[in-house]
């Protein structure tokens, strides 16, 4: 097997394994909606996900990474083959569309972008104290 061939294959099992991810993602994600995930830290004020809300922000989650798969076997296989002008032109517009839908996922899921920094907790919460300095 020469190098091509097994960097053909490297490509292909990352295929597989985007895929899997999201697939596999989807289904895991149903009971952990059920039994009422919640992520880490919500909003201050924020109220709990409905089953609906978590069960799409833990699919978004599942589809992200398994964007972030299909993009590396897409790189993998670009450089397998000598690069012409046309396949990195391709890549160039696969990745950019990947781009795209991994953003607007973000957004769904965090409900901001992702160079934007997470909201810092206030003082009073982080102190265990209500807004009136009341412990609470």
């Amino acid at each position: 097997m020469d190098l091509q061939a097994i960097i053909e294959a490297a490509g292909r099992y990352m295929d597989v394994a985007g895929v899997a991810v999201m697939v596999i993602g989807a289904v895991v994600s149903i009971p952990l909606a059920i039994r009422g995930f919640q992520p880490r830290r919500l909003p201050e004020g924020a109220e709990p996900f409905s089953v609906y809300r978590s069960y799409r922000q833990l699919l978004g989650r599942s589809i992200l990474l398994g964007l972030e798969l299909l993009v590396a076997a897409d790189i993998i296989r670009t450089v397998a083959v000598a690069p012409t002008y046309e396949s990195v032109g391709v890549l160039a517009i696969i990745v950019l569309i990947r781009t795209f839908l991994s953003f607007s996922l973000e957004l769904e899921i965090t409900g901001r972008w992702p160079w934007q920094k997470e909201p810092e907790p206030s003082s009073a919460s982080a102190a265990g104290t209500s807004p009136s300095g009341h412990p609470g």
